[in-house]
């Protein structure tokens, strides 16, 4: 059976209970067997990590020791998948580095914080987003630094708000994106900031997919 680990804390404005509860029920759904926790000794041990198939981090603004960090990264260039969203990834631990090259991506604003109202695009032909059509949320609109070897699937368009953003002109914006690092798969959605948004409709279709993805092995 396929074995996935959600591991949640942080920032409590991102309701990473609610998210990891709500992801909990989707992977349970995909007949997974999924363990949930709130502590990051789940990355204390490198063999165990190297064990489970997909690693679901929910953590914003934290700190993950170095080991922990490099233990993650070691399972997931062996070949564990991880996904996950919003802040909850890839704003998990903004003073290691390693976490960021194999998340992919680091969030650096929010222009017009939440309650912003901005379209997805759909750009590729994935299965991962394949029958979903281009929609509109309410919520924080991510500014990330990207990694380029990332396969974009979705994109928001700035500037929607101004700020010293918007004199650089249109910016395409990944939403969301997968990649590889080593033989592990990763996924991420950069919406979520409460779990409403990432709970009903596209945004709910598209990380339920990007999670089963993630957890495939090869």
């Amino acid at each position: 059976m396929t074995q996935a680990l959600i591991t949640w804390g942080g920032w409590d404005g991102h309701e990473p209970d609610k998210v990891a509860a709500l992801f909990a029920g989707w992977l349970d759904q995909a007949g997974m067997a999924v363990r949930v926790t709130d502590s990051l000794a789940c990355f204390d041990d490198p063999e165990a990590l190297k064990a489970v198939d997909l690693i679901v981090p929910v953590w914003t603004m934290s700190e993950i020791g170095k080991d922990q960090a490099v233990n993650a990264c070691a399972a997931v260039a062996a070949g564990t998948g991880i996904a996950g969203c919003h802040g909850g990834m890839c704003d998990a631990f903004r003073a290691n580095v390693d976490w960021q090259f194999m998340t992919g991506a680091q969030w650096v604003a929010h222009p017009g914080n939440d309650g912003v109202r901005y379209g997805v695009r759909i750009v590729s032909a994935d299965p991962l987003v394949a029958g979903i059509a281009d929609f509109e949320v309410e919520t924080e609109q991510y500014y990330l630094h990207i990694d380029p070897a990332v396969r974009v699937h979705a994109v928001t368009d700035f500037p929607v708000t101004d700020g010293p953003h918007a004199v650089n002109g249109p910016v395409a914006m990944p939403v969301v994106f997968s990649k590889f690092y080593g033989a592990g798969r990763v996924y991420y959605n950069a919406l979520g900031h409460k779990a409403d948004v990432i709970g009903t409709g596209p945004a709910a279709e598209l990380m339920r997919r990007g999670l089963i993805w993630a957890a495939r092995r090869g």
